[in-house]
């Protein structure tokens, strides 16, 4: 199915919604076997499952990842003058060499876990996606990505939130404030911050203790603190009821990973541990939503992507920051293989084209996002591509941005969440739907 309709309200709506009525039309059909009858924002047909029958997690590359090495353009002429050192040989069948997905694209060789998913067709990547915004800061990219707001730097809530929200307040729910969201490895994620309530979970072996709550005597006396009927102490009981049913459902994973060695972020990171904590992290995140089926959205994060200096090629600190990356995706797709699952991974914003004096990269544009899952069109990539030569780069230096990245997400919202224009519109403002996207999901 193609649509031409744009999400943005300036944006001209000759056929916007006649092509609004043919995307809902296909999207009902597509979930009326769970229950869902309408695409109206309060007239779901069921308590459950809400946001129709999938579950979304995003994984998020804070730092700036290397696209470029992730999905090697060998077969591009420019890509090996534009990195003498650093370039990831073109496919040969050693395991120092891309691993060839198409005949323009290899995959770096430590995600090779992933190859799979791509001979499944369950994997595709967008080249040349990103924030239209210009901005090299780590700081600002993230916050835009996270509210889906290219520009704004002022305090707003997360997309995942508002997409969190609009299920909660959709729902007929017995237990209205249950969180529909969960973060794994972060404090506080902007991308998650807002009016609906999430389930924050502390990264690695932090998450299996109940801190000041696993001593009785500490426990009774703050139980005793917080036992009126105001909204602190009823906020307070239900935290430390969720933090201690947490590390126990933990605990008692007979199959938890050791933990990882933890290094200290960088400012970069925004907070996010390093990749090596990323496995673990997604095997509590997949415990932890198997275990509770009201949790439909979950995110991870991971720092460390920042390789301005010895960023490695086929092996060295990139190549071990991907083969981290490559385990917890193959955990998370074992966890998240249902029809309506989908897993995004995403980043900032790209690293030059071009390898700097250190033998790293520098902050770029454009850069590739993922998506797994059964309705994903994959065994390929999709959007636009037009190659590594000096005219089609960004100032001359990046990826330019061919595929807003509010794009990527409006075709993964609407069509495995059946959701509405106005309700794309207020998750991702200003986005525009790019028909070069349309077969970026299955109808």
């Amino acid at each position: 199915m193609r649509s031409t309709f744009q999400l943005s309200d300036q944006a001209p709506g000759l056929s916007r919604r006649a092509a609004l009525r043919a995307l809902a039309s296909t999207a009902a059909g597509a979930w009326a076997g769970v229950g869902l009858t309408t695409l109206s924002g309060s007239a779901w047909a069921q308590s459950a499952p809400r946001l129709g029958a999938g579950r979304l997690v995003v994984v998020f590359l804070r730092g700036a990842y290397d696209g470029l090495s992730a999905f090697v353009p060998y077969a591009d002429p420019h890509y090996t003058q534009l990195r003498s050192q650093i370039a990831i040989p073109a496919p040969d069948g050693s395991a120092q060499s891309a691993i060839k997905l198409d005949a323009m694209f290899g995959l770096h060789p430590a995600l090779a876990p992933l190859l799979p998913l791509w001979q499944q067709g369950v994997l595709a990547f967008v080249p040349a996606s990103g924030s239209p915004d210009r901005t090299r800061s780590h700081f600002e990219a993230q916050h835009h990505w996270e509210i889906a707001q290219p520009g704004k730097n002022s305090d707003a809530p997360g997309w995942m939130n508002k997409l969190a929200r609009l299920g909660q307040g959709s729902a007929q729910l017995d237990s209205p404030q249950k969180s529909l969201a969960i973060g794994v490895g972060e404090a506080n994620p902007r991308i998650l911050a807002g009016d609906a309530p999430v389930q924050l979970i502390a990264r690695g072996q932090a998450a299996t203790r109940q801190g000041a709550l696993g001593n009785d005597t500490a426990r009774k006396a703050l139980m005793d603190l917080y036992s009126g009927d105001d909204a602190l102490s009823l906020a307070y009981r239900q935290g430390a009821s969720s933090r201690m049913q947490t590390a126990q459902t933990l605990g008692n994973d007979a199959a938890q990973m050791m933990n990882p060695s933890m290094l200290e972020s960088n400012a970069a990171d925004n907070g996010a541990a390093s990749a090596n904590g990323l496995p673990l992290d997604a095997r509590h995140l997949a415990t932890l939503m198997r275990q509770n089926r009201d949790l439909r959205l979950g995110f991870l994060s991971a720092g460390g992507w920042d390789t301005h200096a010895n960023q490695g090629a086929a092996s060295g600190q990139l190549a071990n920051n991907f083969a981290s990356l490559a385990q917890a995706l193959v955990q998370l797709r074992r966890e998240f293989s249902q029809s309506g699952d989908l897993i995004i991974v995403a980043s900032e914003f790209g690293r030059t084209c071009a390898e700097n004096g250190t033998r790293g990269t520098d902050h770029g544009h454009g850069n590739a996002m993922w998506l797994i899952g059964n309705r994903v069109n994959g065994g390929r990539w999709h959007g636009q591509w037009d190659g590594l030569a000096p005219g089609q780069l960004n100032e001359g230096r990046d990826l330019p941005v061919q595929q807003d990245f509010r794009a990527v997400l409006a075709q993964a919202l609407a069509r495995n969440f059946a959701l509405s224009e106005s309700q794309l519109a207020d998750i991702l403002p200003g986005a525009r739907w790019d028909a070069k996207l349309d077969g970026l999901l299955k109808a």
